[in-house]
Order: C-alpha cells, then structure tokens, then sequence
C-alpha cells in the first residue's frame, strides 16, 4: 500500500514538474520563435482539423439522444417547463467537456506521447540537441498547446451544437420560441456558470494534454 502510494505521488509530481518546465517555456518570449511558431500552427491544424467534423457529428447523435431522453421523462413527470433547463444543465455543462476532453485524448494527444516516445528511442532528440534545438520546445510544447486548442474548439463548436439542437427538439422549426429560449438559457448560464464550464474546459484541456506528454518525457526507452 505504501509503495503503490508512492508511485501514485511521484507520477503526479513528475506531472507537475513537467507543467511547470511547460509553463517557463509558454510565457518565454524566446520559446515563439519562427520555427516553433510553424511548429505549434502545423500541430494546432493536424490537432482539430482532422477530429473537428468527425467530433462535431459524434456530438450532434449523442446530444440528439440525450435531449430525447431529458425531454420524455420531464414530461412523463409532468416537469415540461424545467426541460429545457436539465438539458441544458445536463449535456452542455457537464457531458460535452467531458466527452470532447475524451475524445481529443484518444484521438490527439495518447497517439502524440506515443509518437514522442518512438521519437525517443530512435534518438531523435539527441539528433535535435547537437544541433542546439531544444526537443521541449520543438516538439513537445507544439503538441501541448495543439491538445488544448483542440479541446477548447470542440467544447464550443459542441455547445453551439448542442444548443440549436436543444431548441429545434423541443420547439422546432419556430423562431416565436427564440426569445424564451434565449431566456432560460441565459439564466442557465450566469457568471459563476459560465465560469465554472470555462475553468472545467481549461482543466480537462490541461490534463488531456500534460499527461500523456509528461509520460513520454519521462519515459525510459532502456528499459
């Protein structure tokens, strides 16, 4: 128990070196040079570009099915006047981060580390040190900011989605519903919620993106 605790804080604490060397290099203005501003643009386009339509219909089949659901049951139990706001509650604030945050994972920044690593062990890295290039920098960063604008752009390509979908669902073809719809959803998302579904992005964005990175940072391609 102890040593399985010990390996959980070292994995975590080697998280959170890396966020730090990650972060130095962020806020460097030396880090955006034109090489690694070419970079970080290439991995941002092959990033979300690719996973935008696929995510983007992904999202619009499970945000039909969980409007349907949300919708039928409220009137089942006679709640039609608070559907609108469970679904809004339910698939935009909570399920859509977590899904896109999932699916940049999966599709994105897993494949990413991986590639690092293989990078690694090819010697890459030590090709791109004799030549006075750092790899964090070059290779790393790029792949880390690319992660969390991929996050980012799906959770609000997702929302904006999720949102029509929401009032063609339950009013349709209609524009006399659009301003309660606004309405309900405006209350929905006051400052302090807006701020919550903000800072649950970034964090998802963050770990999605620093985790699997950190891992072939630190990975030993010896063993």
């Amino acid at each position: 128990m102890g040593s399985a605790t010990a390996r959980w804080l070292a994995a975590w604490w080697r998280v959170l070196y890396f966020g730090a060397l990650v972060l130095s290099l962020a806020l460097s203005p030396a880090t955006y040079s034109r090489n690694n501003r070419r970079a970080i643009a290439r991995q941002i386009v092959l990033g979300t570009m690719p996973n935008l339509a696929w995510f983007t219909v992904l999202s619009a089949l499970i945000s039909l099915v969980l409007i349907r659901i949300v919708v039928v049951t409220a009137l089942s139990y006679g709640l039609s006047q608070y559907a609108l706001e469970m679904v809004v509650r339910v698939l935009v604030l909570e399920l859509v981060p977590l899904i896109a945050a999932l699916f940049v994972a999966l599709r994105c920044t897993m494949p990413d580390g991986a590639e690092l690593v293989e990078m690694r062990a090819r010697g890459d890295f030590d090709a791109l040190q004799r030549q006075g290039i750092d790899p964090l920098c070059l290779e790393f960063l790029p792949r880390i900011m690319a992660g969390m604008f991929s996050v980012v752009m799906l959770v609000a390509v997702s929302c904006v989605t999720s949102l029509v979908l929401a009032y063609l669902t339950i009013y349709g073809f209609t524009p006399w519903a659009l301003a309660g719809y606004t309405h309900v959803v405006g209350q929905v998302f006051n400052p302090g919620v807006t701020m919550i579904l903000v800072l649950k992005t970034l964090f998802f964005s963050l770990a999605v993106s620093l985790i699997p990175m950190s891992t072939a940072f630190h990975v030993d391609v010896t063993e």
